[in-house]
Parts: structure tokens; sequence; C-alpha cells
């Protein structure tokens, strides 16, 4: 059936060669089973725009993502016994470019020339109203579009759809279709519902599975998973929940539903209205590195041993020059939201509506997914993936000694509004915000909030909730601070942690500011150019929802010009970590979202110029009035005078330090550690570097520290506090936490019961050249 005689397969052959005794080699012991495999491509989109005019793709590499991807399923579907493949939706990123849906074009015809069956779908990024859900069904779902614009509807019609032997049809916008295909002597739908479905569409659909009442359902849409800020658990959406509710939950032939849109990966499951589980899982890589890599997934269906296997691999990876691999080039992702197993008991699950369910007799002896792990990585090596850690406390992150301001805004009171003149400090102490509220803005336009992101330490936000751009509520650095005329000329690191609102909509809020300096361009010595009103830094949110580095710089002497880093779409109500690294050997500016870089960089960009004494803007801009305010949350941002490395990003993890006995001499390292407490009377050292001392038990009190600073180190007892059942909110106060003198130094006693109780306070630590006086509340992490 799948005929791999084309020339782009040929091609793909010979660049990405192995050997059946290698695959052998590799094979997992398994038991014969009947099983098969779906295969999904989530968004290719940026594969598509940077395959088109100036292809850095092809340029750097020889080859393209996308191309690699489908000519690889032509390839071994046959082998690997994948009679079907589907696509989650966002084929292209701007949906008028005739350049990238002739990208994609070429990338589905090789499946088709190959006689490999697919769905197809249009993701918000394929359609040219592609506004998200806001509870509404009168905007932006396919009942809104002219077909007669639609490039998605041009380049795959339902004539080109109908000429797969899967093919059940579409509805009458053209945007949905159905599909059922035969795998181990059964048959499955794929229902493939394009971006925004509108009431006639889900009738459409409901109709479909009504008409086929013995048929399991596999549902594709591009939006209806998303993904928390620890990059693993998974959370509803809005429009996933409107699916739910008119779609799926009373439909029980829909037992597993796939989607791409919100970057990253991970799993759920719901009960619907017959009490059996739905598997849900979305996957969309193009915020790694690349603009996804090359990585696709397939599902095996063991219907012998009752599971759904998983496996996130890339084609593309292993046949890249050598040259040009680093790490992010990981050919296969095996951490528990790329690669897993779902229980599910085929027979039983189907039992109500397909009574007559059963496998085929087992005839596969290697499990698919191990089969094509074996073939991607056979001659590759894979580079060690990097460890991530969440952070333990509100100090775990490094610090570093160029940082030329800090600023994180978590000790306010959650829920309430931020003070007017209210300051953030600065952990340099050296350039502090003060907000800034015009006379017609209501206060409770910033509010404290305990939202943060997952993966980094500080732990919690400030919320700007003004929904309408622009407003007036801002921080600003104050007058005189040094920072105000640092202008970054030997290099730099802007770390910013923000969350944008979930309903941002670019009608009210396209262009807001992150972060912006005050004062105009046209104002500093050398600037020639357009927008001579603007900031010389914008940090900024498109009406695209990407981001905008956009910074006057210095490329030489005397001459300011404007340069641009620019982001993908970022998703709303999603936590994101976006760092600016400026190289001071190569001039070179390069983004960084969720640690991957982004396709749009900058070259020879020196320094970010100013206008003299004017003040760095969080959450908006000052340039004659406020403007451009912010609509979401932020939680730090870290200005630092070095490129760092992610192992210095604020996403990092201090070294951990865990001891094992009693009574040993404890020694940290010169970086910033966070040292573990072990039972008994033990000897600590710190040294060089910001430490965190961490006490979980009384079990591990009579330690001496020889070298804490007071201005530099903490002494977390959060866990030894709920260990005692302290459950109050200052223990210090309390009398729970003492600090007394002694001649051997500062030494912190635990007063279980608090200074009124009978009990009798004991010491936890002794400080050796501390005094009682040094160590206040801000010295510990309670």
């Amino acid at each position: 059936m799948f005929d791999i005689r084309s020339a782009a397969t040929r091609r793909f052959v010979r660049a990405a060669s192995f050997t059946l005794g290698a695959i052998a080699a590799a094979s997992a012991v398994h038991a014969a089973s009947s099983s098969f495999g779906l295969a999904v491509l989530p968004d290719t989109q940026f594969y598509s725009r940077y395959s088109v005019v100036g292809n850095q793709f092809m340029l750097r590499y020889g080859s393209e993502p996308y191309a690699s991807q489908t000519a690889w399923l032509a390839q071994h579907a046959r082998s690997l016994n994948i009679p079907f493949v589907v696509h989650l939706g966002d084929v292209v990123d701007r949906p008028g470019n005739s350049g990238e849906w002739g990208v994609a074009d070429r990338a589905m015809k090789t499946l088709e020339d190959a006689e490999l069956p697919y769905s197809i779908l249009a993701g918000n990024h394929d359609v040219t109203v592609g506004c998200g859900y806001v509870g509404r069904q009168d905007d932006c779902t396919d009942a809104q579009r002219n077909p007669a614009n639609e490039l998605y509807l041009r380049t795959f019609p339902t004539t080109r759809a109908a000429t797969q032997a899967t093919f059940g049809g579409r509805d009458p916008s053209g945007f949905h279709e159905y599909h059922i295909f035969e795998a181990e002597g059964q048959r499955f739908m794929s229902l493939a519902m394009s971006w925004r479905a509108s009431d006639a569409a889900i009738a459409w659909a409901r109709n479909v599975i009504a008409s086929h009442p013995t048929v399991p359902v596999i549902l594709t849409t591009h939006d209806y998973l998303a993904i928390d800020s620890d990059a693993v658990t998974a959370k509803d959406t809005p429009y996933g929940d409107f699916l739910w509710e008119r779609l799926i939950k009373d439909n029980d032939q829909i037992f597993l539903v796939l989607n791409g849109h919100n970057h990253g990966s991970a799993r759920k499951s719901r009960v619907n209205d017959f009490g059996n589980r739905v598997h849900e899982a979305v996957s969309d890589y193009q915020m790694a590195y690349q603009g996804g890599n090359g990585y696709m997934r397939i599902y095996e269906f063991d219907l012998t041993e009752n599971k759904i296997k998983a496996l996130t691999f890339s084609p593309w990876v292993p046949m890249k020059p050598k040259a040009t691999l680093n790490a992010f080039d990981r050919a296969v992702l095996n951490e528990p939201n790329n690669e897993f197993e779902i229980d599910i008991d085929f027979r039983e699950r189907f039992r109500r509506f397909a009574p007559g369910f059963g496998p085929a007799s087992p005839t596969r002896e290697q499990a698919i997914v191990e089969q094509a792990r074996a073939m991607i990585l056979d001659g590759y090596e894979e580079p060690t993936p990097p460890a991530t850690a969440l952070p333990y406390d509100s100090e775990d992150y490094p610090s570093h000694p160029d940082t030329v301001a800090h600023w994180r805004f978590h000790r306010g009171v959650p829920g309430q509004p931020v003070a007017a003149d209210a300051q953030v400090r600065d952990e340099t102490g050296a350039n502090p915000l003060r907000r800034g509220l015009a006379a017609s803005a209501p206060l409770d336009g910033a509010v404290w909030s305990v939202e943060r992101h997952a993966r980094t330490a500080a732990n919690g936000s400030v919320c700007f909730t003004s929904p309408n751009n622009p407003n007036a509520h801002y921080f600003a650095t104050l007058a005189g601070v040094p920072i105000n005329n640092d202008y970054l000329m030997t290099g730099y690191t802007v770390e910013a942690v923000m969350k944008i609102d979930r309903n941002w909509s670019a009608a009210n809020n396209a262009w807001m500011s992150v972060m912006t300096r005050g004062g105009k361009r046209l104002s500093v010595p050398g600037w020639s150019g357009s927008y001579g009103d603007s900031s010389t830094l914008q940090f900024a949110i498109s009406n695209l929802r990407e981001v905008q580095w956009e910074i006057t710089t210095m490329p030489s002497p005397g001459r300011l010009q404007s340069k641009t880093n620019w982001s993908g779409e970022i998703m709303a109500d999603q936590w994101e970590h976006v760092a600016f690294v400026n190289d001071p050997l190569t001039h070179d500016t390069t983004m960084y979202v969720a640690g991957a870089p982004v396709l749009r960089n900058v070259t020879n960009a020196i320094g970010i110029a100013g206008v003299p004494d004017q003040p760095w803007v969080v959450g908006g801009s000052i340039n004659g009035s406020a403007g451009s305010g912010f609509f979401g949350c932020i939680s730090e941002i870290r200005v630092t005078r070095a490129a760092l490395t992610p192992a210095q990003w604020l996403t990092a993890r201090k070294h951990r330090v865990e001891p094992t006995g009693s009574r040993v001499v404890v020694q940290g390292t010169d970086a910033d550690d966070q040292i573990f407490s072990t039972v008994g009377a033990n000897r600590v050292v710190g040294g060089a570097g910001k430490d965190t001392f961490v006490y979980r038990s009384l079990r591990e009190a009579g330690d001496t520290i020889a070298d804490f600073s007071p201005a530099n180190d903490h002494l977390n007892l959060q866990a030894l506090l709920a260990s005692v059942g302290y459950r109050g909110g200052n223990p210090m106060a309390d009398g729970v936490v003492r600090v007394i003198d002694s001649p051997n130094g500062a030494i912190v006693q635990i007063d279980t019961d608090g200074s009124q109780g009978p009990a009798v306070a004991r010491p936890l630590v002794t400080l050796t050249g501390v005094t009682a006086q040094d160590m206040g509340a801000e010295q510990f992490l309670f």
C-alpha cells in the first residue's frame, strides 16, 4: 500500500540509512502482540516559515524539518505498521504567505505519493481570522470566514482530501474532516476539527459520529489542553471545556483527544457521561530549538497488552551535519511527558458501542515504539539532557556578581493593591523601583499575587489587572540611581518571568510593554530613522502575541540603529521565562523562550542606548505620558552585565550539598549552595557564594556554621517549623524562633510552643562571628 519509491523518499533513505542488525540488537524483549501506530505531526508553522526565502534550514543543515518528517514516515510506515497520520494544525505561520503553503504542500504530498493517508486541520495561524475562544460563538469560528480568502482551503481542498482511501467527508465549511482507517482488523475514525468550530460544525461532527455508531473515535483539534509552568502538568482551557461540553462528554466513542497549539507536552484524562475515561494529550514543540527541531510522535496501540505507548522523536536531528549539532539536538525525548504508556482495556472501553471489538492474532515480536527508537538512534550519539529541578525555596537560584538590578515582585500581601509610591527593592540594593500611578488610575490596577512560575524561585508576582491599553500602572527606577545611565556596552543578559493575562486581546493589548527606558530615541545623539518617539528599549508583546526585543544599539561609534529580536506566538495564561543574551565578543543578541533560542535574532548589537538620567520602566512606558501598559503578571526581572549561560539563569538552581552521617564537616563550594543539614552536631562551612542552610528537623540540631554571612546567606527553617506543628505566620514574633548571643556567636533557638508555653527553647545552630542583632527575619526563610 505504501509506495516508498518517490524521489524525496530515496533522498531520505540515502541520508538516514541504518542497519537491520543494529535495530534488532536494540530491541526490547517483547511478547508477540497485535499493534499498530498512529503518527502525529504537531505544529509545523516555523518549519514552513523558515523554509521559504532565505531558507535557513537548508542553508545551515542541507535539509528541512517538515520534509524530513514526512519522508521518514513514507519510508517506514509499512515496517512500523502505521496506517494513518494526523496533523494537529498550525501548518504554516502566516496564513497569507503562499510560499509557506508551498512548503506544506510539498511535505504532505510526500505522504500522498506513498499512499499514506492523513488528516489535516487548520490552526489559528492557518486562517485569516484566528482569535481565541472567549465564551462566544459569533466571532472567529469557521462561520465567520470567507472561504475565498483562505489559502488553507486552496492548498488542502476537499478534492485533495477525497483522493485518500480513508476519507469520509468534510463539513460544508471545508475546515473539518473525518477519515476511517483500518488497523489490526478493526476500524477507527479520525475526526479532525479545525480552529474554532462553529455550532454548525459541532452539529456536523455529532452527526458523523452518530452515523458510525460502532467506530471508536480519535478526535484531533488544535486547541484543547494547555500546560502549566512546570512544563509537565496538563490544564484545561476554555475552548477545551467548550468541546468537552458540546461534543465529547456524551459521545462515548471518543476515547482519545490530541491537540497542539500550547507549547510543550502533557496529558491527562476525564471521565465522560458513561463513566468511561477519555484520554487527552497535548504536544507542540514550536518553541523548542529550531522551531521544534523536527519533533513528532508515534502512538502505538497495543491491542494485546491493552496499552497506548507514546514515543516523541525527531527524524531530522540525526540527518544534520555533525558539525552543527549541540546540546539541544536530542533525537528522542524520553521525559515522562514525552514518552509514556496509557493503560486502556480496549475491549472493555469499547464494549458499550462495539461489543465485537478485539485484537487480531499477535504477529508483532517487537514494540513499534522500540523499533522506531532504534531506527532513529542507530549511529547517532544523544547529548546528555540538561538537569532540571524545581526550586526548593525563594532563594534557590544562582546569583551573579555582575548583576545590575534584580527586581522580585513577591513581598506584598497577596490580593492587596500595590500602594501608591510603594517601592520594590532591587536585590543589589542600588536600583529600587517605585510604583507610578496616574491621577485617574485606580489603585487596584496593580495587585500583589501568589501566582508564580513553577521553575523560578520568586514566590509571587505583581498582576496588572487593567485590560485596556494604554493604562497608567507601572514601576520606574528612582531618580539618580546608577542603572539610569547604564548602557550595558560590554554585553548583558536580561531575564523576565511573566504571564500574559488569559483575556488578552490584540484589539486592547497589542504592543503592551513589559519593560522600557524613559525618554525618546530621537533625543539620543546619533539617532536617525523612523519612529523617533519610541523608547530606546522596547520589550513588548506584539499584536500577534510575539515577544519583541527592540533596542537602540550602537553598531559603530556615533551611529545609532534599532535592532529587533522576535519570538513566535506566546501563549496567554502561561508563565514564561524569557532571556535576552548579548555576547560581548560577537555582539550577537539571542532571545530564549523557555530555555530555547528563537529563530529571529540579531547581530552586531552593542549596548542599549538611553536618554541620560531617564528611568527604566516595568509594566509600561512613560514617554511623555503613561501608556502601553502590561496586562498580566510579572514575577521578577534581572539585568546582568554579562552574557549568562542557562546554568546561570533564574531557572537554574543552587548547587546541592547533601551530607550523610553525623558529627561531620560539611563543606560547601565557592558557588551558591543549598546545604542540607544532617543529624548530629556538624561543623558547616558554606564557602564563597550566597548559601542557604536548610534544617528540616530538630534531630539536626547542634550544628555550627563557621562562615554564615547575614548579608548574603539564609537559614531555611520551613520544613523544621512544619515538623514541630507551627502554623503561624511570624515565628520570631511568636517566640518560636529566637536568636541569642553567646561567646561562640549567635545561637538560633527553637521554642516549639512559643515564649508563653512551658517548653524550653532548644539550640538549633550556632553562627560563628555573628551577633543576634545581625539576625532579623530577612536572614530566614520561614
